[in-house]
């Protein structure tokens, strides 16, 4: 299923998917892998991979690193591993090669409809309703001119929040469209300001599963999260 991708080796660093003028460079870290797989996606609703790329140990394996590079990937591009090892739960090795896994290093995960987290721990695979992964370009990020807080710490006032809940309710007077996100507290910098808060500290951004939770609830506070290096995807506007 990789025909016409024109592969290369790749290299093993920097760790992630690294968007290049000409593709995608994939590096992923597994000690115990015996074999990986690169999925590629034509859309983070595609219920199967456009393009399963098998990893050749002598070609795209560096020490404990596995990497390829795809020409012509874009951002956008949706993708996910599977990796097959030893199943040895004693030794904290639970490879299962039917399971899709996000990129560690990923910079931002997509959620599809169908998600079902109980479907990674059942047996057969779980393609159609797993989390993926997400190219994303860092170069279009617009930081608006911010710079480091200069501010001495002892007079650093910080005011502790959870993004969603800050201005989900219809009295933080946020726009409808913008409640409950990273937007809707941009909103509400200037209030901040009149209460003498110099700095926010925001309770977990990483994304994490919604699904983390007793049955009828849901994971509302983000702890415990899937990805490290990608912002929680449902406070976005």
């Amino acid at each position: 299923m990789n025909k016409h991708l024109n592969l290369a080796p790749g290299k093993s660093f920097p760790l992630g998917a690294t968007l290049t003028q000409d593709g995608v460079n994939f590096s992923v870290f597994s000690k115990s892998s015996t074999a990986m797989e690169l999925l590629l996606f034509d859309h983070h609703e595609a219920p199967e991979p456009a393009h399963i790329i098998r990893l050749d140990p002598k070609v795209n394996r560096t020490f404990h690193y596995w990497h390829i590079f795809v020409p012509g990937l874009k951002s956008g591009q949706v993708y996910a591993y599977r990796a097959d090892g030893p199943y040895e739960p004693g030794e904290g090795m639970r490879f299962d090669r039917d399971k899709v896994l996000l990129d560690p290093y990923g910079r931002c995960v997509a959620v599809p409809e169908s998600y079902d987290r109980n479907a990674a721990a059942l047996p057969g695979e779980n393609i159609a309703t797993a989390m993926r992964s997400v190219v994303v370009d860092l170069g279009t990020y617009d930081w608006d001119g911010d710079t480091a807080q200069k501010r001495p710490f002892p007079q650093t006032i910080i005011y502790e929040m959870h993004v969603a809940g800050f201005t989900r309710h219809p009295s933080s007077g946020v726009d409808p469209g913008k409640r409950g996100t990273y937007a809707g507290l941009v909103e509400k910098i200037p209030y901040l300001q009149d209460l003498g808060i110099t700095a926010v500290e925001l309770l977990p951004v990483f994304h994490f599963d919604d699904q983390e939770a007793p049955d009828g609830l849901t994971n509302y506070w983000g702890y415990n999260p899937v990805s490290f290096f990608a912002p929680h995807c449902e406070y976005s506007s």
